[in-house]
């Protein structure tokens, strides 16, 4: 049997997550209901945006992994209030001193839902078939592999995952739902027969139905009874189903809720909060770690191949009027590259202190002058710059509007693009944009790596590994979290110095509650875990 000991790659993200986590999670106005959980009932759940795919390691936007979350279960879990990893499919685990070897010890007695069960072999077939869907159809999950050459099964319980170089942010990454085990039959099919609802997972729930881009149900499986230790509920979760539906306009799904057509929602506005309080509800928050939302330059287009531009950019923005005029109090301006609840974040506010007077001198500086209709050019070119961006969070479409008159006081066009979430991620696996706006959630710091590094998408475009790169590497190669955190800091200073990274705000879950539901629980990466939620009969 393998000894589980006190790991060195999580220091930091223990130590990190447990400052920023205290005030993680809030709820406005509004009690849960109180006594010992009830079994039994079904949530009906509405998302803002449709699911995309049922496979958690195809799966990026939020509202699919609230999902396919459920489904799935992790070799480990993150305890989300102390950053602590924690056993959840595997008891005990051991790491190499050079961070290329993983060995995890698989609990006995673990089955899928089509009764097969969990095994080692299993571990490396799901890791096999995540390398194989590659990055387009799996970025992170990919990334997270990067390097992999392959797993060795020791016995039926014990399997060995191998790095052709050292992978410090390894063990935190089997915490995530894009590792997530699935089935052998499963992870047998094509990238896209993945998506359709027909996963098998050992976790608490099944998919009972699944209707592309309009609904989801899941179905409570009984016999559960290896959940993860961060989980308060032992056994077989309370719900007997969940079901979700997608809700689009934000006053529909605060209206459903506020009548008792739904029992929770995402993406709950500011100006919901009072309403959802006035039917018995609250709202509940939580802050989402990882890369904040903003702007990323393709460095090879137009004028932002200047990087005075990009670094004027840089301070013309008025992130607390986003917050204040767009969102409300329980989001914050971003203040780096890395949102604040992240492991290894580092204060850069003085960076992107809202200055157009210092964004303008650039300008002149570089030789941008005022145009007739107050549109900078240079050399016969325009400053102007698309931004794509699609509706995966509610206020994407208003902060950048606003963003849009923002930089026009210092003579920049921005023009708006939004696209389906589909249509985002091939013009994005093409490059096929000036800017993109997006978040990317993950409760450790080499979100840094999947988001910027030249090996990965680089969807800078960069056209060659720099010192960016080195610093990425660094945090990968080292078992010390001190060193580790010092190299995150330093690729975050490293991004705003080419002006890879406009950050904006950092997103928050804000989740609409009825008045009868409880235990509604974040995990470490902000997305929802409904295993200990009941309802309240």
């Amino acid at each position: 049997m393998l000894k589980k000991r006190p790991l060195v790659l999580v220091g930091a993200v223990a130590a990190a997550l447990s400052l920023a986590a205290c005030g993680g999670s809030d709820s406005s106005a509004g009690g849960a209901p109180s006594g010992p959980p009830q079994a039994g009932g079904t949530l009906r759940y509405g998302l803002s945006l449709a699911p995309t795919c049922s496979d958690p390691a195809q799966s990026a936007t939020n509202q699919t992994i609230y999902v396919d979350r459920q489904v799935v279960d992790s070799l480990v879990d993150q305890d989300p209030a102390t950053g602590e990893i924690k056993p959840w499919l595997a008891d005990s685990w051991l790491v190499s001193a050079d961070a290329k070897s993983f060995s995890f010890h698989v609990k006995d007695g673990i089955t899928f839902s089509d009764g097969t069960p969990l095994t080692a072999d299993s571990v490396r077939k799901n890791f096999d078939s995540i390398v194989a869907l590659g990055g387009a159809k799996a970025p992170l999950g990919a990334s997270y592999l990067a390097g992999y050459a392959g797993s060795t099964v020791v016995d039926p319980h014990t399997v060995r995952v191998n790095f052709d170089t050292p992978n410090a942010q390894f063990l935190q990454a089997t915490s995530t739902p894009q590792l997530g085990i699935q089935s052998d039959a499963t992870v047998a099919k094509s990238a896209d027969d993945r998506c359709l609802g027909a996963n098998i997972g050992s976790g608490p729930f099944t998919y009972a139905e699944w209707k592309q881009n309009a609904s989801a149900t899941l179905a409570k499986r009984t016999g559960y009874n290896w959940g993860s230790a961060v989980f308060a509920n032992k056994g077989d979760a309370y719900l007997d189903k969940i079901v979700f539906t997608v809700v689009p306009e934000a006053g529909v799904r605060t209206g459903s809720l506020s009548s008792g057509q739904l029992d929770a929602v995402s993406d709950a506005l500011p100006q919901d909060v009072s309403q959802i309080e006035g039917s018995g509800g609250r709202v509940q928050f939580t802050v989402n770690p990882g890369v904040s939302f903003g702007l990323q330059a393709n460095v090879t287009r137009g004028a932002l191949r200047d990087p005075a531009v990009r670094a004027a950019l840089l301070t013309a923005i008025n992130r607390k009027e986003l917050v204040d005029t767009v969102l409300g109090p329980q989001f914050k301006p971003a203040t780096s590259v890395l949102a604040s609840a992240t492991p290894g974040y580092v204060d850069l506010s003085s960076r992107v202190k809202y200055d157009q007077d210092a964004a303008k001198r650039v300008l002149d500086q570089a030789g941008w002058v005022p145009g007739a209709d107050g549109i900078r050019v240079k050399d016969g070119q325009r400053l102007t710059a698309g931004v794509l961006f699609a509706p995966v969070f509610a206020g994407n479409q208003a902060i950048l509007e606003l963003t849009q008159q923002q930089l026009r006081a210092i003579g920049f066009d921005l023009r708006l693009e939004p696209a389906s979430v589909a249509e985002s991620t091939v013009r994005q696996n093409n490059k096929d944009f000036d800017f993109d706006y997006y978040n990317s959630t993950r409760a450790d710091g080499d979100i840094l790596r999947t988001t910027f590094a030249f090996d990965q998408r680089n969807l800078n475009a960069r056209p060659d590994a720099d010192k960016l790169d080195t610093l990425l590497t660094q945090q990968l190669s080292t078992t010390d979290p001190a060193a580790r955190t010092r190299a995150i800091g330093d690729a975050q200073s490293a991004v705003l110095d080419d002006g890879l990274w406009i950050p904006t705000i950092e997103l928050s879950q804000a989740i609409g509650i009825g008045k009868g539901v409880a235990d509604v629980k974040f995990e470490a990466s902000a997305r929802l875990q409904f295993h200990d939620t009941w309802l309240k009969r």
